[in-house]
């Protein structure tokens, strides 16, 4: 289940944030320099052909301007809002809530609002990475913003029918599993684009990042199942409930092999795929 969640979130995501990149960097670029290829070469430092895959996949044509047509702005919206709902989804299903789908559309487009600015200063926090005091203090503003956005997109996406109280266990592990992501994104990504572009090209790079979204996308779900169990369980301790020895025993046991379970799925799953394109 959070495999399949992870992967609906990873593709609503990638739908909608290429054209919205695109747009955006075009847009953009008649008041500040933004390139939103140049921003990913450069967060994961990209060299060689998945440099030059990137740079082809988000850089318009010459002669194309930032207007769009009719058609292109009701894709956009469909898929920014598709991919609001998956999120959307995601809270619903964690905490049990019955679903709003269309009504929580507004509340939907003042978070994808407010995902733009946490890219922003995410993007500027991690352009002063590095050692000493400044390197450290970003990161920790980093995991900070994190978990204040993930607390904010909770509450927002719910319609407001998660305490903020309820939401802060799933703000600080998601924040946490994010960092621990990154720390993983930056060492393997390089190679991962690199790989792909070379053997598909600019399809490659699209394979490539589908791939991270999937993993931020499954921190994300993790931490969302996580932190409804720590609510939980910090609700039953505060009204005086504790399950007994045995209860504990039986339920760590049970996550272990939940999680042997699926950890073998997706080792299955990988080696599967890399054996189908070795025959390609």
């Amino acid at each position: 289940m959070g495999f399949d969640r992870s992967m609906a979130l990873a593709s609503s995501a990638l739908t909608a944030l290429v054209p919205l990149s695109i747009l955006l960097g075009a847009v953009l670029s008649n008041f500040v320099h933004y390139d939103a290829a140049e921003q990913i070469i450069r967060r994961y430092n990209l060299t060689g052909a998945g440099a030059t895959a990137v740079s082809s996949l988000f850089s318009p044509a010459e002669e194309t301007s930032a207007g769009m047509g009719i058609f292109g702005v009701v894709f956009l919206t469909i898929s920014v809002l598709s991919f609001a709902r998956a999120a959307q989804r995601l809270f619903e299903q964690a905490w049990e809530l019955k679903p709003l789908s269309v009504r929580n559309t507004r509340n939907g487009l003042w978070w994808i609002l407010t995902l733009g600015g946490y890219v922003v200063v995410t993007t500027l926090l991690s352009a002063l990475h590095g050692g000493g005091v400044l390197g450290l203090a970003a990161v920790v503003c980093g995991v900070l913003v994190t978990a204040a956005f993930l607390v904010w997109s909770g509450r927002i996406l719910s319609a407001k029918r998660i305490s903020w109280p309820d939401l802060l266990p799933f703000g600080i592990t998601g924040a946490v599993l994010t960092a621990a992501y990154s720390v993983g994104a930056t060492i393997y990504m390089p190679h991962l684009f690199n790989s792909s572009a070379a053997r598909y090209g600019v399809v490659g790079a699209v394979f490539a990042m589908l791939s991270a979204l999937f993993a931020a996308m499954l921190a994300l779900v993790a931490s969302a199942a996580l932190g409804r169990e720590v609510q939980d369980e910090l609700s039953r301790i505060r009204q005086g409930h504790r399950p007994s020895d045995h209860e504990v025993r039986r339920q760590w046991d049970s996550v272990v092999e939940q999680t042997r379970s699926r950890w073998r799925t997706a080792r299955e799953q990988v080696t599967h795929h890399r054996i189908k394109g070795s025959n390609h």
